[in-house]
């Protein structure tokens, strides 16, 4: 009896949630911070869009930072504006203000805010005369891009596509530390290789999916 009691008790207690990507478990794990700062600006009567806006347009001066040459001081500062991505949705959470148009808004804002990091960097390197590291950025760019668009119209069709490695999260990460650390050019060769594999990744997933599907019918 005793076993049986423990086994229904067992089944009550909730289950924690499964991670899917690695971005889900960051974002779980980032709370102890991101909780915290939404509250803050929650009673300041910030909207989470605001987050939205402000952080981009702090990745479009970092952007302009790169052009300039200042490798280290916008991988930096990459790191301390690339939270602001989870603060924003945190935010909305806390405050109950999700909306269909935050997340298109948070999803098209994420595509300018690497957009302006990438091309920023390209053009300090095509001023450098670095011809390589040029077509990488660009490479890059265009990679990450698809990844994006890739699930974005496969969950559009009623498709699961969240597999892959490097999401914007692990991009960013790649990023940052490349230029920190004074490997920009080897942190564009991960992110291009990277970034394509994972688009394929997924145009193969959704691929096998649709397989399945036809095969189901």
């Amino acid at each position: 009896m005793e076993k049986v009691g423990l086994e229904k008790q067992l089944k009550k207690r909730p289950q924690k949630p499964r991670h899917e990507t690695f971005t889900d478990w960051a974002r779980d794990a980032a709370q102890v911070i991101t909780v915290p700062i939404a509250r803050f600006l929650a009673r300041l009567g910030i909207h989470p869009n605001s987050v939205t806006v402000l952080g981009s347009l702090l990745s479009i001066g970092i952007g302009a930072i790169l052009l300039n040459g200042n490798l280290a001081l916008g991988g930096w500062l990459l790191a301390i504006v690339a939270p602001l991505d989870a603060v924003d949705g945190a935010l909305a959470r806390f405050v109950g203000q999700k909306s269909d148009f935050g997340a298109f808004l948070d999803s098209t804002l994420d595509r300018v805010s690497e957009a302006a990091l990438l091309i920023g960097l390209a053009g300090h390197f095509l001023q450098q005369g670095a011809t390589t590291a040029v077509i990488l950025a660009i490479v890059t760019l265009f990679s990450s891009v698809m990844v994006s668009y890739t699930r974005a119209r496969a969950e559009s069709t009623g498709f699961s596509c969240k597999v892959g490695v490097f999401s914007r999260l692990e991009r960013t990460v790649v990023l940052a530390a490349g230029l920190i650390l004074g490997y920009a050019t080897v942190a564009l060769w991960v992110l291009a290789i990277g970034a394509t594999f994972t688009a394929l990744h997924r145009i193969l997933h959704v691929y096998h999916q649709s397989r399945q599907q036809s095969a189901g019918e």
